[in-house]
């Protein structure tokens, strides 16, 4: 099953300690980024956090972000009097040196990294509470790519007959483009009064057909396709593989188009290559 890249989920708890609240966002990437924002007082969430989305994801720029509010009152928060003191004789020796300083806002200073803390115990229930919030905020990312994926999938079904389209309007075609080409050679000799070679034509023309015999490719065109939808039904990642079968596909059209001796198998190239980077752009978003 297809899943993109691009994603965002949210998700608030208020519990005894305080609300805590995460926030998910992920954009398309080579490779899996996570880009963390955690409270100081909670920063040993980052490797459980890490791991957690190594294990859910495979690609894509994940930006997480972890708010937390303590409750007011709430029981084991203590004050680090040490560094509070510490903070306040700066903010006090800063505004010494200043004309109209405003006076130190006790909220802020409360707000400060490590100034507020929390016993053990009440900490790793925070840590505990944290991670299970954690989990539920990745599982509705996953399920919001996955709803993204799924509208690509048919994006890209939708290209894939196209191509399939095209192919089957041009391959009955063949026969008649090859002898309406022989027939305007033919046709040149008379106009400029040439006796022609017949064997020496005869085999020009046997080089002309093979030259721009085109049906070998219009195959592999509906091989790739055959691939494109077995890859989309693969669980885990697949646009890596997505996107060489999209190479390969845009050069069976360039080929198609080198060979074309008709405006109709040019024509048909040229949609064909169209339809291949409308589906090359939306397998960049896939995981």
């Amino acid at each position: 099953m297809a899943h993109s890249m691009t994603g965002f989920a949210r998700i608030e708890h208020a519990s005894p300690f305080g609300t805590l609240s995460w926030e998910l966002r992920s954009v398309n990437q080579r490779y899996l980024e996570p880009y963390l924002r955690l409270p100081d007082n909670l920063r040993e969430l980052e490797t459980p956090v890490r791991d957690g989305l190594r294990s859910a994801l495979a690609r894509g720029k994940v930006e997480v972000t972890l708010r937390f509010s303590p409750a007011t009152g709430a029981d084991g928060i203590q004050i680090d009097r040490t560094r509070a003191q510490a903070l306040i004789s700066a903010a006090e020796h800063v505004s010494a040196m200043l004309t109209a300083p405003a006076p130190i806002d006790p909220l802020a200073v409360l707000n400060w990294p490590g100034v507020m803390i929390a016993d053990a115990t009440d900490q790793e229930a925070l840590v505990a509470e944290a991670l299970t919030l954690f989990q539920h905020a990745l599982e509705q990312l996953r399920e919001a790519r996955a709803r993204e994926g799924a509208a690509l999938a048919a994006l890209l079904e939708e290209r894939l007959a196209g191509i399939l389209e095209e192919v089957s309007t041009l391959k009955p075609l063949l026969p008649q483009m090859l002898a309406a080409q022989k027939q305007r050679i033919v046709d040149r000799c008379a106009e400029l009064q040439l006796e022609p070679d017949m064997p020496r034509l005869e085999q020009e023309l046997v080089l002309l057909a093979q030259k721009s015999d085109v049906a070998e490719e219009l195959d592999r065109l509906c091989t790739h396709v055959d691939e494109v939808r077995r890859v989309l039904k693969q669980k885990g990642a697949i646009g890596r593989r997505l996107d060489f079968l999209m190479q390969e596909l845009n050069r069976e059209a360039n080929t198609l188009g080198s060979k074309a001796i008709d405006p109709r198998s040019t024509q048909a190239a040229v949609n064909l290559k169209v339809l291949i980077e409308q589906m090359r752009e939306q397998v960049q978003n896939l995981e």
